[in-house]
């Protein structure tokens, strides 16, 4: 690796990081389109690679969302645990899969996942509270089936809990996204062991892109603070089908 490589990862690290934050998914989401566009990884490498800047990322953004907007520690630790325990499952079976299936696979994925947010818009258009308008132990459920395609698509489920927790649980984007990230923080984890394990990931291009993404994670979290709950759910959308965009130019 030139040192104008190890530079343009770390500018890279930075820019998703700070969406990361924003977004409250880590980064992740469009690491693996640009990982396969600017560096002509296969899916599941991109998937691998990305959960390098991921793993650290996450962590510090939940962090950095716990201090803004306490997160209830009961809620975390059932999302995530329910998350850990079928991040397994998703991503020993991606590491078998086609890379081309995968991808394609993956657009779907985040099409409807924008469609989703889109209906929320019309569905549920007010600012959202902080208490959960379903019984806590519910987040099981949904912290399993994240975990899962979490797991299966590299994204650590952030990217799915995020809208069923505002929609269906009634809690505000920014809670939404403080949750989803206690979700990922455990399945990130153990989906970037399965796949190292594999040998599917690059860490020499995912060790900058974390470095860049740890610098600039809190920028994203603060600015979610910041933005009107409406237009930061429309950005999340916006950036749902830009993702899908990106990856289905490589498919």
């Amino acid at each position: 690796m030139t040192l104008l490589q190890l530079f343009l990862d770390i500018a890279l690290g930075l820019l998703l990081g700070a969406l990361g934050g924003l977004f409250g998914i880590g980064g992740g989401l469009l690491a693996i389109p640009a990982l396969g566009l600017l560096f002509g990884l296969d899916q599941q490498l991109a998937q691998g690679t990305a959960l390098v800047m991921v793993v650290p990322n996450v962590l510090q953004a939940l962090w950095r969302y716990h201090q803004r907007n306490r997160i209830d520690w009961r809620h975390a630790l059932l999302l995530g645990l329910s998350s850990f325990c079928l991040a397994w499952v998703g991503s020993a079976v991606a590491v078998g899969l086609d890379a081309g299936v995968m991808r394609r696979g993956f657009v779907g994925f985040l099409l409807v996942l924008a469609a989703w947010n889109l209906l929320q818009l019309f569905l549920r258009p007010g600012p959202g509270v902080t208490e959960l308008s379903h019984p806590w132990p519910w987040l099981g459920v949904l912290g399993g089936v994240a975990g899962l395609l979490g797991g299966l698509f590299g994204v650590g489920g952030a990217v799915l809990a995020t809208p069923i927790l505002t929609l269906l649980f009634g809690v505000s984007q920014v809670v939404a996204q403080g949750l989803s990230l206690a979700l990922a923080a455990p399945s990130t984890a153990v989906t970037l062991i399965t796949y190292g394990a594999h040998g599917q990931v690059d860490w020499l291009t995912g060790i900058p892109l974390a470095v860049g993404g740890l610098l600039s994670i809190s920028w994203g979290v603060k600015l979610a603070h910041v933005l009107p709950q409406r237009l930061l759910r429309v950005l999340f959308t916006l950036f749902l089908l830009l993702c899908a965009l990106l990856l289905g130019l490589k498919a």
